[in-house]
């Protein structure tokens, strides 16, 4: 199945049209016609069969033959990952955990990090290309970059963890992990996070974790991470 995306359709909707930039890639580059069928998400869940009514290059007009739901993961995965300093390196690990499932990311800027600024509108694109090629109808939410102790402000719920590379006394990720539970899980920059860092997150209630037994780079933390809560819930 080939997947295309719709923010502003939902089960009410008849008839739509893709901007102009989708609409050549449907008809010029995809050489689709009128009568044949395309699969679209509005990225809440929904998919839609759709027959295209009108296979200009400049406004592709469908109508919706059939709607159907997919219910949401019974668990929310909340990975704040420090942006890494190699930014080919974070939209790599954007794509992957797209494609495995995940739900939420937020980059978090910390004590040691060596890039501070990310292009949220380019990362936006990445995570959209990787719903559509994974063929998964729930798109990620990318939070605008904020402050870890920012972010140990707000109200997460659910397991809150920080993963972290001090020889310190930690639990490994899958002895804390329980069915269907919301997770928030902190993941630093190339230095780690600081001491202090660590201390505050600790004094926010979060669980010090363990990935494993070698020193991970941020953006394979944030990968094993990812794929272990997914492989933990699976049913």
């Amino acid at each position: 199945m080939q997947l295309f995306y719709n923010p502003n359709i939902d089960a009410t909707t008849e008839t739509f049209s893709f901007d102009k930039e989708e609409s050549k890639h449907i008809i010029k580059v995809l050489r689709k016609k009128d009568t044949d069928i395309l699969f679209v998400t509005n990225g809440e869940g929904d998919l839609f069969e759709t027959e295209i009514t009108l296979a200009s290059d400049s406004k592709c007009t469908v109508k919706i033959i059939s709607f159907e739901k997919k219910p949401k993961s019974k668990y929310q995965l909340h990975l704040a990952v420090a942006p890494t300093k190699m930014n080919d390196r974070y939209e790599w690990f954007l794509e992957k955990a797209t494609e495995i499932g995940i739900h939420e990311i937020t980059p978090i800027i910390c004590d040691r990090s060596e890039r501070k600024v990310i292009n949220k509108e380019r990362f936006d694109k990445i995570i959209l290309t990787a719903m559509k090629q994974s063929n998964e109808l729930y798109l990620p939410k990318l939070n605008e970059a904020v402050s870890l102790k920012d972010f140990l402000k707000q109200k997460n719920e659910g397991l809150q963890l920080i993963a972290h590379c001090e020889e310190t006394d930690k639990k490994t990720l899958k002895s804390v992990l329980q069915p269907n539970e919301n997770i928030t899980l902190l993941i630093g920059p190339e230095g780690d996070f600081s001491e202090k860092e660590i201390a505050m997150a600790i004094d926010n209630h979060y669980i010090p974790v363990s990935l494993g037994n070698t020193r991970l780079r941020t953006e394979t933390a944030a990968i094993v991470a990812c794929h272990s809560v997914a492989f933990f819930n699976e049913e």
